[in-house]
């Protein structure tokens, strides 16, 4: 019964609307009411019964509404919409097509409305039968006629099958479109995700290496207590594990779909390089005056960073020209502190290619470079 309750107003009024209607049509298919008031009152009040319950339930269960309201159905077959001479198999003359009565609309709506909100497929045919069994009889109590079945089948198909159809190919339609909305919404999660992904490899990484630096070159310092030297070498490691963690992190986050990170580093290359310095590098900065590449700090930071993890205690050397920014690092003082690979040179080498450039990152004789050269 909760499929019969109206949760609105506007529902309950509607439907009064369009059983008013309905019961109009169910009027006008009797007899008239001035000339025989007692027939009239016999045949349309029952009608009118029927259109009622047919509005009740049509809202939730609209294939039940077809079956209700079968007697009302398009069963004239002495009347259509249409009238045409059928030349094949066998000549006849003045077919009907489309038998129609003033109901016909009401029942068309309420098959499409079980396309519509049906999702199960058995309904639709268990529900069919009836007025195919219906048509069937009439025509063959009416001598069964060539012309007859063409008036009967164009009646269940247009007043039936087809409306029924088109409220299939609607929840269809639909289905696909609410699917469309969900693959946008989960793109732009993993969109989300990707940006959060690019935010940790460019300051967290950056930093870790930094980390893993200074922890490193106190490892070393001279004069420390043993138990000094151990917790340095500790920090070190755990630096070292943090920044594998972090990888691993970044690729749960990044679909193997999203583009390389592009963003951009906040800071400029003397700040860059000023902040490693201040964590124990030994770096030579060597920026020509004039116009500096808008590559320049991304390929400094990611420069930096590498050199930090995979060559600690290296002497490095940047050098920035309006056409080429270059990061080159000398031989390691201590084992490196991650392990080789990432995101960082992927999104360099698009960011690159993008701005019309090439980039390089290859050993050298004594270490390392990696390098961006601008048209």
């Amino acid at each position: 019964m909760r499929g019969l309750r109206r949760q609105r107003r506007r529902e309950v009024v509607v439907d009064l609307l369009v059983w008013v209607l309905l019961a109009v049509m169910a009027a006008a298919m009797g007899p008239d009411p001035l000339k025989d008031p007692a027939v009239f009152g016999m045949v349309t009040a029952p009608r009118m019964a029927l259109a009622a319950v047919a509005v009740l339930v049509g809202r939730a269960w609209p294939l039940a509404a077809v079956v209700v309201l079968l007697p009302l159905g398009p069963w004239d077959f002495a009347h259509g919409l249409a009238t045409s001479d059928v030349a094949w198999p066998v000549a006849i003359p003045g077919v009907k097509i489309f038998p129609f009565v003033p109901t016909s609309p009401f029942v068309m709506w309420f098959a499409y409305l079980g396309g519509r909100r049906t999702a199960r497929v058995w309904p639709a045919p268990a529900v069919f039968c009836a007025p195919v069994l219906i048509g069937v009889f009439l025509v063959l109590r009416a001598g069964g006629g060539a012309g007859l079945w063409i008036t009967m089948v164009s009646a269940l198909v247009l007043t039936y099958v087809l409306p029924y159809l088109l409220g299939v190919l609607r929840r269809r339609l639909l289905e696909q479109r609410r699917q469309a909305g969900l693959s946008l919404e989960a793109q732009a999660r993993m969109r989300e995700r990707a940006r959060i992904a690019r935010d940790m490899h460019d300051s967290l990484g950056h930093d870790l290496a930094l980390i893993a630096v200074r922890a490193a070159g106190l490892e070393l310092s001279p004069g420390l207590a043993e138990a000094q030297v151990k917790a340095a070498g500790e920090l070190r490691s755990a630096a070292a594990d943090a920044t594998e963690r972090l990888r691993q992190i970044i690729g749960l986050l990044r679909d193997e779909s999203d583009p390389p990170p592009l963003a951009p580093v906040d800071e400029d290359v003397a700040e860059l390089v000023e902040r490693a310095r201040q964590s124990g590098m030994a770096i030579t900065l060597d920026l020509a005056s004039g116009r500096v590449p808008g590559l320049a700090s991304a390929v400094v930071q990611e420069g930096l960073t590498n050199a930090a993890k995979h060559a600690p205690g290296a002497a490095v050397t940047v050098t920035v020209t309006p056409h080429r920014v270059s990061v080159r690092n000398g031989p390691p003082s201590s084992r490196p502190t991650a392990l080789p690979g990432g995101l960082g040179l992927a999104g360099l080498r698009e960011r690159a290619r993008l701005a019309g450039g090439a980039l390089s990152a290859a050993p050298t004789l004594d270490g390392f470079e990696l390098a961006v050269d601008l048209l």
